[in-house]
């Protein structure tokens, strides 16, 4: 069997790699495919949450205990990382969703966008760009883990003049989705290190078609929607993304810190969990407040990836 089982991973770790190097290109097929296409990934939506809660059970896992070790050595550079990122990201959505007079359910979206924690995919950017990863763990694990606090009650202060926001439901969401898995993934590697450790290469494989799929999904099921107000929608998350890169690097030369620290901070800031909005949008509000998650998505890898090039030549 071992025979076997050997160049079968080998496989998968290369296909892993390849698919972590161009997600980009994946999830902007994904998206088109949903948009040409509705039906294609229209069985993925009821299962939205529960992919999602298994995508943060594998950034769980590529955790250690000792990553939180950073917090504690560099208090000055995570608090600031995290509090600029449930300050200057749903105050710029909320701000950019009343310069476009957006309506209320897309507002909702973008702010119930702007409120959630930094994203995965900030770790691997912020590694490419030459930033300090350490930092950027960091950051993403205490922002996560404040999540279900910080997002519901965010939410609530900028949106609830558009709608009723419900705290409590968006409370649970956010632990079964997030917290739960990403404890559970955390302990595993713990106690299960050896096998984890294998495995854990092949986790971007099964995020970037994860990730693919409820893109696909959100686009298809609000295809006829996206068509009419598109290019708003796509300004929208551009601004959105781009000035929280910018003033998240802006931040880090404000406090003086190293050039790494400021890519680690930039990265942080202006990459969002956008899976978490549209999982939550689609579970407590209407639909339609998906759609600026499911664009962030596509476009937030795509500036991450030329900023981390950029960056990257630059050093």
């Amino acid at each position: 069997m071992n025979k076997f089982q050997n160049p079968i991973l080998r496989l998968l770790k290369g296909l892993s790699h390849y698919a972590g190097d161009y997600f980009a290109l994946w999830v902007l097929l994904g998206a088109v495919a949903g948009l040409l296409r509705p039906p294609t990934f229209q069985m993925v939506t009821p299962h939205i949450p529960l992919m999602l809660g298994f995508i943060m059970f594998g950034m769980g896992m590529t955790l250690k205990v000792d990553d939180f070790d950073e917090v504690f050595k560099r208090p000055k550079e995570v608090g600031a990382g995290v509090l600029a990122q449930y300050t200057i990201m749903p105050l710029l959505a909320f701000g950019i969703a009343e310069l476009f007079r957006l309506p209320a359910d897309m507002a909702i979206g973008v702010v119930l966008l702007g409120a959630c924690p930094g994203g995965t995919a900030s770790n691997v950017i912020t590694y490419l760009a030459r930033g300090d990863v350490a930092l950027s763990v960091a950051m993403t694990s205490v922002s996560t883990l404040l999540a279900p606090l910080t997002t519901p009650l965010i939410t609530l202060w900028l949106a609830g003049s558009w709608a009723p926001v419900p705290v409590e439901g968006l409370f649970i969401s956010v632990v079964k989705i997030v917290l739960i898995p990403v404890l559970l993934g955390l302990a595993a590697h713990r106690y299960f290190a050896q096998v984890v450790e294998r495995y854990i290469p092949l986790l971007p494989l099964i995020s970037v078609i994860t990730i693919v799929a409820v893109v696909g999904a959100i686009i298809g099921a609000n295809a006829e929607h996206i068509i009419t107000v598109a290019a708003t929608m796509f300004l929208v998350v551009i601004l959105h993304n781009l000035l929280g890169l910018a003033l998240g690097y802006g931040l880090g030369s404000s406090l003086k810190m190293k050039e790494s620290h400021k890519r680690a901070i930039a990265v942080e800031v202006g990459m969002q969990n956008s899976g978490l909005s549209v999982a939550l949008a689609m579970t407590h509000f209407n639909p339609i407040a998906a759609i600026p998650g499911a664009l962030f998505s596509v476009w937030h890898n795509i500036s991450g990836a030329i900023l981390a090039t950029w960056w990257n030549r630059k050093s």
